[in-house]
């Protein structure tokens, strides 16, 4: 059964806080704060009011543009917003309690690490480890995986790509795999528990695979490939199928 109230506020919640988020993946990789000082315009720098904040309604009613210079405003806010009302509102509607909450803030999250992964390479330890430190704690609630298979879902995760980033370096002479996706693949362990990692590692590379072929990038041995993106990606449904084998 579906919560409608759930629903609502999760949907909510997700629209506010994916405003928030929009802010700092277009912020964080530039160097600029995301908790200091108002929101402006980054074209004419004009202070937005609130009428100018209202996640996806503001930016839809001025045509994804500033009303005072007629700068475009990146529908990466809309997006945002729009995807994470989207995970709040499910996660809410089908677990109106405690375990939602926690499907709600993983997908959050999820969604904010794939995002800058795609964009810039670049999984920051501030949204990784705490990541970690809620799927040892209230992903409890939320997943069948025990707190024992979580710690060793961790460490496995983490020590897997570590072990391939070190051989690729030692091989190859240069950078192949970084830290960032050892640390997201350790969290996703602590939430589903070292069980998953086989099911959440081949869906990320089927869909990294799939991806870089329709972007023609497959054949390039310098192809850059976001591995974060396709892990976030892959986490829930990889997450669940193995749950669903191992709990049926």
């Amino acid at each position: 059964m579906i919560d409608p109230v759930g629903v609502i506020l999760g949907a909510l919640a997700g629209a506010i806080l994916g405003s928030f988020l929009a802010t700092l993946i277009l912020r964080w990789p530039q160097g600029r704060s995301v908790l200091r000082g108002r929101s402006a315009c980054d074209g004419c720098g004009r202070t937005l009011g609130a009428r100018d904040l209202v996640p996806m309604l503001s930016a839809l009613a001025s045509r994804y543009r500033c009303r005072t210079c007629g700068a475009g405003i990146d529908p990466l806010h809309g997006g945002v917003e729009a995807g994470c009302a989207l995970i709040g509102g499910a996660a809410l509607g089908l677990s109106p309690d405690l375990a939602g909450i926690g499907w709600a803030l993983l997908g959050w999250l999820l969604l904010t690490l794939a995002i800058l992964d795609w964009r810039h390479y670049w999984l920051p330890d501030a949204l990784t480890l705490p990541l970690a430190f809620l799927g040892l704690t209230i992903g409890l609630w939320s997943g069948e995986a025990a707190l024992t298979d979580r710690i060793v879902g961790a460490a496995a995760g983490y020590g897997a790509l570590l072990g391939i980033a070190i051989g690729y370096k030692a091989i190859r002479g240069r950078e192949g795999l970084g830290l960032g996706d050892a640390k997201l693949l350790g969290a996703l362990g602590a939430w589903f528990g070292w069980q998953a990692l086989p099911f959440i590692l081949l869906l990320a590379a089927l869909l990294g695979l799939a991806v870089m072929l329709a972007l023609g990038r497959a054949r390039s041995a310098t192809a850059r490939v976001p591995l974060g993106t396709f892990l976030a990606l892959a986490a829930v449904p990889g997450g669940l199928a193995a749950s669903h084998l191992l709990y049926p």
